[in-house]
């Protein structure tokens, strides 16, 4: 039996630990863990990193803020030496970390030095180490690598490559390959309807940020760095583009998405050059795509959107019963919270590592 976990990044751990874990002192009913990705290198290397593994008790409540690791992984260790000796080159900068459905293996993605490490999550041990494909100028980086619900396939999101990637895995034998023929490049490839996908005007950065997978493991949901979107067939060899949103329908730098009540729900952040400051909400249906289709189809309803001040959606979470929506704001320290019943947002406000008020608690306890 596995233990459910949850990932944080730990530039993230301000906003997501204390909204997403302080609130629910009393709500989970089985063990869990937390395990939390400090993003930089190991201290005085110029590779590797660290993962803090929390025992989910540890963390309920206002004891959470003095709470200490079960477990600390140097990934300067074993990790990198798998890494070295299985692609001749160190991991560099970890960056996001997913469990597949069962929370037998975590699978953490590298963003500077384009690798994807799988680990056995009972024992925290290093199973494979795969690096993602040169592409764009001979760039490659492993933004995110995101495990489809059915456990066949991950989706690596390789940013400035522009490369959507593909790894084969079957959990059961930890068996992972890269599938070259499998890959989308996204700076160079043609659309459905003809037009370039990387285009000045309708997509000008084709970086991609995040793969969102649906809950049937057939449609992939690519944010953009400079803006736009691709729906992609993930099963497909090559995968296939059947949907394409350009810049004025779907803005950039979308960090997450998550499926809920019957719709896929993606943001788009700031951070960039073209969109220094965003907070966008958007909710896809999840049929009705296919290569047929005019651009921007089927259409997205966007049902948020601020640009007035510092803003950068950045983080996503989708509550027990999938009756609430998170969307968390690293800069304006907020977290716009979307009933899937009705699509309107609320408000809260998150503290910055420490206990929520009594009355936030009663507030938002029965979403967890």
């Amino acid at each position: 039996m596995f233990l459910p976990r949850t990932f944080v990044s730990l530039f993230a751990a301000a906003t997501f630990l204390t909204a997403n874990i302080g609130l629910a002192s009393s709500t989970f009913a089985k063990d869990f863990e937390v395990w939390l990705v400090d993003q930089s290198n190991s201290y005085g290397k110029t590779f590797g990193g660290t993962i803090y593994i929390y025992d989910g008790d540890d963390l309920k409540g206002k004891a959470a803020s003095s709470a200490t690791p079960t477990d600390v992984l140097d990934l300067s260790g074993a990790t990198s030496a798998l890494c070295l000796a299985s692609t001749g080159a160190n991991p560099v900068r970890p960056h996001m970390l997913f469990f597949n459905s069962t929370h037998s293996h975590a699978i953490l993605s590298f963003v500077t030095s384009g690798h994807v490490v799988i680990f056995n999550a009972a024992t925290g041990a290093p199973v494979t180490c795969i690096r993602t494909s040169a592409g764009a100028g001979g760039a490659r980086q492993a933004h995110a690598a995101s495990p489809a619900p059915d456990d066949s396939y991950i989706l690596v999101a390789n940013q400035n490559g522009k490369l959507l990637e593909r790894i084969n895995a079957n959990f059961a034998t930890n068996t992972f390959t890269l599938d070259d023929q499998a890959t989308i490049d996204l700076a160079t490839c043609t659309t459905p309807n003809g037009v370039a996908c990387q285009d000045t005007l309708l997509r000008p950065d084709n970086a991609p940020i995040v793969p969102v997978v649906d809950s049937s493991s057939t449609l992939g949901f690519i944010t953009l760095r400079g803006g736009g979107l691709f729906v992609v067939n993930p099963k497909a060899t090559p995968m296939l583009i059947i949907a394409e949103y350009d810049r004025g329908k779907v803005r950039g730098a979308g960090f997450a998405g998550a499926q809920a009540a019957g719709l896929m729900y993606v943001n788009s952040g700031g951070g960039t050059a073209i969109d220094p400051h965003r907070f966008d909400v958007y909710a896809f249906p999840l049929s009705g795509y296919s290569a047929a289709n005019l651009p921007n189809t089927p259409t997205p309803d966007l049902l948020y959107s601020d640009d007035s001040v510092v803003r950068d959606s950045h983080g996503l979470a989708v509550m027990k019963h999938e009756r609430f929506v998170w969307v968390f704001d690293r800069e304006k320290n907020v977290a716009e919270i979307f009933d899937t019943k009705t699509l309107i947002p609320t408000e809260f406000v998150v503290q910055h590592f420490s206990p929520p008020k009594e009355e936030e608690i009663k507030k938002f306890s029965s979403q967890f």
